[in-house]
């Protein structure tokens, strides 16, 4: 695993897995590798009640209701949407619940303006077919489809980035589970084997580019993944990222709490401010997903690590914010330097600590974005 630079679940936690597997005496819909229990188990982590004799640290941070409705989907014959605002871990908990089920987390198609029906179903071997012509052997199979011959799971993420013929390549699949290959005289259609399943991510903000029928809608049940409001999970989360950040890069550099206390709520004041702005020209381009808090932090990490005394400050996770968030020029600068002159500034006289060298790195980082 140390060989790759991002390793998928399955391989990252296969010790893990295999423990889970090796306890796991509940009943398993078709070809799962675990029971649903011991899926939600893995996805969530274990808790004293579960009288395990080994703790399953918690990979996904959410209501334990959305995991067990998208496992109890992926238990039936139905695809599983899960649908959220950017950055609230849809792909991951996609990725998570693919490597327990079947330990496979990689067949995956990228939905893009660019994705074609061949992405979806499958292509042929040009060379192979000029030399020896259309065969099964010259077919290369598409990731939906080595699933379905397998009895696997199958990805589709950023589904409404995708065209309408992608998406309607997957209705027939989602609902025949098979797929035809009219090319071929014989042996020319490829049925989907028992554990088969979809799981697509859709981004809420994409409403309008390509919507998704409503033949491909009934094929799907949407699980919707809300962002994380509350202080404590989002806490959870970055520090949960942060810790893998650090075993990944081999850090050791020291992250003080207080100055996650600053980045939790340096990101809610501006959520607040976006929420209250009457048009979008008052609101900074980013989303301020807690995928997004994670990325200011492992700038500002790195940052500190490289060019820094080895040691997180206010003035750096400050200099991070910024230079991460502000995407037009000059608006969101603006509605930086407001937030900096408006809340941070008071904050800093009244509250002191970090606030006050916050202050002074995010009024640096404006000055030479300026």
């Amino acid at each position: 695993m140390s060989d790759l630079l991002r390793a998928p679940a399955e391989i990252k936690y296969a010790e893990e897995l295999d423990w889970l597997e090796s306890v796991d005496d509940g009943p398993k819909p078709f070809s799962w590798r675990l029971s649903p229990k011991m899926v939600r188990l893995f996805v969530l982590g274990s808790e004293r009640a579960d009288g395990l004799d080994r703790d399953v640290s918690q990979k996904w941070f959410g209501d334990r209701s959305i995991v067990e409705r998208a496992i109890v989907t992926l238990a039936s014959d139905r695809g599983l949407l899960l649908i959220g605002d950017p950055g609230t871990g849809k792909s991951w908990l996609a990725e998570l619940l693919a490597a327990a089920i079947c330990r496979n987390s990689t067949q995956v198609v990228q939905g893009t303006a660019g994705t074609t029906e061949d992405h979806i179903k499958y292509s042929w071997n040009v060379s192979m077919v000029i030399a020896k012509g259309q065969s099964r052997e010259s077919m290369i199979p598409s990731p939906i489809m080595t699933a379905m011959e397998t009895g696997t799971i199958g990805r589709v993420e950023e589904l409404t980035r995708s065209t309408s013929d992608v998406q309607d390549a997957l209705i027939s699949i989602l609902s025949e589970k098979y797929i035809s290959v009219p090319e071929l005289d014989s042996d020319n259609i490829v049925f989907a084997q028992p554990g088969f399943s979809v799981i697509a991510t859709a981004n809420s903000r994409d409403r309008g580019v390509n919507d998704l029928s409503s033949a491909l809608k009934r094929r799907f049940n949407f699980v919707r993944i809300p962002v994380v409001t509350n202080k404590k999970s989002e806490a959870e989360i970055v520090r949960f990222r942060t810790e893998e950040l650090l075993r990944r890069h081999q850090i050791e550099l020291d992250v003080p709490p207080t100055l996650l206390d600053v980045l939790l709520q340096s990101f809610a004041d501006l959520r607040a401010s976006a929420s209250a702005a009457a048009s979008d020209d008052e609101k900074l381009e980013s989303a301020l997903s807690t995928a997004e808090q994670i990325g200011v932090l492992e700038d500002a990490i790195l940052h500190s690590n490289f060019f820094g005394e080895r040691v997180l400050t206010a003035h750096a996770l400050a200099s991070s914010l910024v230079g991460s968030l502000a995407r037009r020029e000059p608006e969101d600068l603006a509605i930086l330097n407001k937030y900096l002159h408006g809340v941070v500034e008071p904050r800093s006289k009244e509250e002191g600590g970090s606030w006050p060298e916050f202050l002074e790195g995010g009024r640096d980082a404006i000055a030479t974005l300026s």
